[in-house]
């Protein structure tokens, strides 16, 4: 509080002295000018941490000696005091970026509670976050030792990624730290509880939680009335990169309702995201459509009938002629493209958006250098998302939405982690790539490190020979194989990778909107 400096410009600074040595008191340095003109060069001249502007001064004015000022350094919080209790004088003062104003004659209280909120409110914010956070922190290392259900592991995921933002704000190393520590914690305990109680959920349906199979039924389906639903799927999209973006959504829509579901495993693109259109297991969908499922050792792409997977749904469900659209906008191009067409999907009762950029955008931190440094951690992945959001055409259609009487829907299919610990696995050469899970015949593993599901049908999935299985890296780890260890381990190591078991993969965001 020492270092703090004031600079006030008052005409009448004389009648200001208790003011001043108040403050000189509490330990702040003010110093004094009884103009305009002799502020800005006192300004351009030293260092302040705050200015104090009288509104009516000879020469120039509190308003001009502001725009000064601020010209000069406009970080400097400024704050106008006036006689003028005027709407269009506050809005003058408003309009040229005061941070404060005080009405004359000022109260000593008031100029200090004005000082605490515009110099000390950093720190003072920091202090209070880090004592909250610390508080909470024995809180949360308690409940993971709990029994915790499937919702209560949601509140947990929810807090970590609060106090994750929060802390992010503070330039706290230890607290980051601490907090990175405990969400490895959690995740180590949210494999186990995976792993004891995903099976039943397979089996008891009404037990668990809402899986992708059934968001489309329970979460959207039941929205279609009146008005078009936009279906938006914004593909690898984590909760906490959600959490970012939704403040920016919400200046344009009223938010009706924030909910999570629990994304199946594999947390893949390839089985969460069909399953999610399907409204089927995978297993289901190999029988249903044996033309079209595509399992990891099949050639092509694997998502290439989601419209088709999508229709047969919303027959089986709603009703046969159910307008509805489906577009998959996979670069820039695609996504302009729709927005100039979207007073044509007015009419329907469904529009289905899948927007593939986060999907792209993590698989390039793992190709691209460039990338891999601007999404070196999560923060600086969430930074990524936000400002490709802000600047995408997927906000321009939002925008455009905001002004018709329609639903919005957001999602994803599943999250993404940054893996940091590699876990030997080895295989034949049918064996599927993903890092984060396996597929084929005698794996060898570290059955300590995995979820084995030795029967793929018990997780209703695909079997592809009468000796396959399923392996799932858990937490943060990543399947490398012995032969080529350190060159896997050198290039993936910290990338973003999905197709595992952790909070992050598994507990997915899903919001609905509504016009304002």
């Amino acid at each position: 509080m020492q270092d703090t400096t004031i600079l006030w410009a008052d005409d009448e600074i004389d009648l200001l002295k208790p003011h001043i040595l108040l403050l000189n008191e509490k330990g702040y340095k003010v110093t004094t000018v009884t103009n305009g003109r002799d502020a800005v060069e006192a300004f351009k001249g030293g260092y302040f941490d705050l200015v104090f502007l009288d509104e009516n001064m000879p020469g120039l004015t509190g308003l001009e000696t502001l725009s000064e000022i601020k010209s000069i350094n406009n970080d400097v919080p400024v704050v106008l005091i006036t006689k003028n209790e005027e709407e269009p004088m506050m809005e003058d003062a408003i309009g040229s970026k005061i941070d404060d104003y005080l009405i004359k004659p000022v109260n000593p209280k008031q100029v200090l509670l004005t000082i605490k909120k515009l110099v000390e409110n950093k720190k003072l914010v920091a202090g209070k976050t880090t004592m909250a956070y610390q508080q909470d922190f024995r809180t949360l290392g308690m409940t993971l030792n709990d029994n915790l259900s499937y919702q209560e592991w949601v509140d947990v995921y929810k807090k970590l990624i609060y106090w994750e933002l929060e802390l992010e704000q503070l330039e706290d190393a230890g607290m980051h730290e601490i907090l990175t520590l405990q969400k490895a914690e959690a995740n180590v305990q949210f494999s186990k509880f995976i792993e004891k109680n995903y099976l039943d959920w397979v089996k008891n349906p009404d037990d668990g939680p809402t899986l992708s199979h059934q968001i489309l039924k329970k979460k959207v389906f039941q929205k279609i009335e009146s008005n078009p639903v936009f279906f938006i799927l914004i593909d690898n999209l984590r909760y906490d990169q959600y959490r970012i973006i939704h403040p920016i959504i919400s200046e344009y829509f009223r938010l009706e309702e924030e909910d999570t579901y629990y994304s199946i495993l594999p947390t893949a693109t390839q089985y969460a995201r069909n399953s999610i259109f399907s409204g089927l297991w995978p297993l289901e969908m190999e029988k249903r459509f044996p033309d079209k499922w595509q399992n990891d050792e099949d050639e092509g792409g694997k998502n290439l009938f989601e419209v088709d997977f999508l229709a047969d749904n919303i027959k089986r469900n709603i009703r046969k002629d159910c307008k509805f659209s489906y577009h998959k906008i996979l670069n820039i191009d695609e996504g302009r493209s729709l927005n100039e067409s979207v007073n044509n999907l007015m009419n329907n009762e469904l529009n289905v958006v899948v927007y593939n950029f986060v999907d792209m955008l993590s698989h390039a931190r793992t190709d691209m250098q460039m990338i891999r440094e601007l999404a070196s951690d999560d923060a600086a992945y969430r930074s990524l998302t936000l400002s490709w959001f802000e600047h995408s055409p997927l906000f321009d259609l939002l925008k455009f939405l905001s002004t018709k009487q329609v639903k919005v829907v957001i999602t994803t299919d599943h999250g993404t982690i940054r893996v940091k610990n590699p876990s030997k696995v080895i295989g034949d050469r049918n064996t599927n790539t993903n890092l984060r899970y396996k597929q084929g015949k005698n794996l060898n593993f570290n059955a300590k490190e995995v979820l084995h599901i030795r029967n793929p049908h018990d997780a209703m999935l695909p079997k592809l020979h009468v000796s396959s299985s399923f392996v799932f890296a858990k937490s943060d780890s990543y399947f490398v194989y012995p032969n080529n260890y350190n060159q896997f381990v050198n290039f993936y190591n910290e990338s973003f990778q999905h197709g595992g078991i952790s909070l992050e993969e598994m507990i997915i965001p899903i919001a609905t909107y509504s016009s304002k």
